[in-house]
């Protein structure tokens, strides 16, 4: 049986070559038969709040029972982030990469207290082997400014610093698909 990935999107309209699809369609193409992927559609999207996108979770991660990796795009991997630093879970989490994700907190523009992270919230994602970190350089939607706050924070994980100022990754992300696989062996 393959191993499971599990995606979750980014705030946003979600429908084909918006949001997230179209970098979950070139994962799944990248991965092909390696891993089987999904990727939950969380509610409301467009207006999006962490209690709602938690109870998703909770529902998509209790079908699980052995290990999966769990990517995250954008407010996808603030919240993994929040909910695996927060939550009681019961699957094992093999590794977790997290794409062009804000830290809510930051500045001004960047204020749902909702989605900000408990104080030290690294200290409770110990357990995860594998902590990927992508981003940006020149990204304007999410300041780069919120990557190097995680990879402050996260100090143990790999961070992947991309040229040029891709945030949907609508063109693929060769260098995620190259990690997740090379976990996978």
């Amino acid at each position: 049986m393959n191993p499971a990935l599990m995606f979750i999107h980014s705030a946003g309209p979600q429908g084909e070559n918006q949001g997230s699809s179209n970098l979950i369609k070139y994962v799944r193409n990248g991965l092909g038969n390696d891993a089987e992927v999904n990727s939950p559609k969380m509610p409301t999207p467009e207006d999006p709040k962490y209690s709602d996108w938690k109870n998703e979770l909770d529902k998509a991660l209790a079908k699980h029972s052995g290990g999966i990796v769990l990517v995250g795009h954008s407010l996808g991997g603030s919240v993994l982030l929040k909910y695996l630093s927060e939550e009681v879970y019961h699957v094992k989490v093999l590794g977790l990469f997290i794409v062009a994700a804000p830290f809510w907190g930051i500045d001004d523009d960047w204020q749902r207290k909702d989605f900000f992270l408990q104080e030290a919230f690294e200290q409770h994602l110990k357990k995860i082997p594998h902590i990927f970190l992508y981003h940006s350089r020149n990204e304007e939607i999410v300041p780069f400014s919120h990557h190097i706050v995680l990879a402050e924070k996260l100090t143990r994980s790999t961070c992947r610093i991309l040229d040029g100022s891709d945030h949907l990754f609508d063109n693929g992300l060769p260098e995620l698909v190259r990690d997740v696989r090379s976990l996978l062996r």
